[in-house]
């Protein structure tokens, strides 16, 4: 019964499909033990623990509309750490904001903060509801699913997906923080997970490297569009939540506008990886049952087939994008603002240029795919992918 699961499981994957998945499992791991050079920027003394909230005086606590003032005192028991067990006396101070404002009541669970002094906690604080056993819940149910419906392929995908996260947290965010040039960084980092994506998906082969060629030229004249285009919209990259608390943090040094440029490259390149794969597969196959096919003929087809799935794309961008800011639309309409001037806003404008960029990035990796692909099938009919042999099981 082993044996045929693991059939089943390795089915139709090679040798060197499985060694790269190995080698991409060792990345996620160096990732993750990667330090970032910020680990220890907290005060001395400072412990972050798990604890319940056992009871809560509102007594303090003023609310004005919408919004509370002042402090609300719990009474929290630790739950992990020298501490725990320990009931302490910890505070939940409202900032007037219902975006960073939390309300804890009896049963809760608080990621409490405390400030360690001779042994015994010198001052308590809840920083927030206590998330992380239920986002742990999540991905281990979002990992389960792919395993059982995608096998080796659905692990593939779930390799991709933390080597993402583990590259834009351990990779992207540090070097941003430490001054390095963000379009240049992103440019890198982006290239790197565009092959490590898309060989994962198509596999060490052909399908893979033209997808990939036609992704990274695609990426890299968004980048460049992005650059020239941003300069006349005359925008500040303080327009992104919390940019300019960068500012006041000790990072004024930081080009908070190439931030912004380098965040819509980042943002549009799943996207355009998607459409470079898209195609890829699609120009394979047409290659595969039409033997001879000229590289004109292949490169129309793939034109035609990138007509028809630009227009979805682009959509999707758009509705990604809307879905972000629909409340500050809200806002500019409940209150009867022009259309003209609304057009004009810094935060409209900024997710105008964000959404028309990423769509030019879609359009223009489609005939730069297609040429690729027609180049490379037209010259190989039969797909290198199909004569390896499978892995074998034993």
């Amino acid at each position: 019964m082993f044996r045929h699961y693991a059939a089943s499981f390795f089915s139709g994957f090679r040798r060197r499909d499985v060694a790269f998945s190995v080698f991409v499992a060792a990345l996620v791991v160096a990732l993750r033990l990667l330090p970032t050079g910020f680990e220890d920027r907290l005060p001395e003394g400072m412990e972050h623990v798990r604890g319940e909230v056992v009871s809560a005086d509102d007594s303090l606590v003023r609310q004005y509309g919408f919004v509370r003032d002042g402090v609300q005192v719990l009474e929290v028991r630790i739950s992990e750490g020298a501490f725990a067990g320990t009931v302490v006396r910890a505070e939940n101070r409202f900032m007037g904001k219902l975006e960073l404002d939390k309300v804890f009541r009896p049963g809760d669970v608080a990621l409490v903060d405390l400030t360690v002094s001779g042994g015994r906690v010198a001052y308590a604080h809840a920083s927030d509801h206590y998330r992380v056993t239920l986002e742990l819940a999540l991905l281990g149910a979002f990992a389960l699913l792919l395993l059982l419906f995608g096998g080796f392929a659905g692990f593939q995908a779930l390799l991709s997906f933390l080597f993402t996260a583990l590259a834009v947290w351990k990779l992207v965010i540090p070097l941003f923080l430490k001054g390095w040039d963000p379009l240049l960084v992103s440019l890198c980092v982006v290239t790197v997970l565009t092959a490590v994506i898309i060989f994962l998906v198509a596999g060490l082969g052909l399908k893979g490297l033209v997808a990939f060629v036609g992704a990274t030229f695609g990426l890299v004249l968004t980048g460049a569009l992005a650059l020239a285009i941003a300069p006349p919209f005359r925008l500040h990259g303080a327009v992104r939540p919390f940019s300019e608390t960068l500012l006041y943090s000790g990072f004024g040094f930081l080009d908070l506008t190439r931030i912004f440029l380098s965040g819509i490259f980042l943002a549009s390149s799943g996207a355009v990886m998607d459409l470079a794969m898209d195609l890829s597969s699609a120009l394979r196959e047409i290659a595969a049952h039409t033997p001879g096919i000229g590289a004109f003929a292949l490169f129309r087809s793939g034109i035609r087939i990138g007509r028809s799935v630009i227009g979805t794309m682009t959509t999707t961008l758009l509705l990604a994008y809307s879905g972000s800011y629909v409340t500050m639309l809200m806002v500019f309409m409940g209150q009867g603002i022009p259309l003209v001037n609304v057009l004009n806003m810094n935060y409209t404008a900024a997710e105008f240029l964000h959404t028309v960029v990423g769509s030019f990035g879609l359009v223009l990796v489609a005939p730069l795919t297609a040429a690729v692909g027609a180049f490379a099938y037209s010259r190989a009919p039969q797909p290198q992918e199909e004569s390896s042999p499978a892995l074998p099981v034993r």
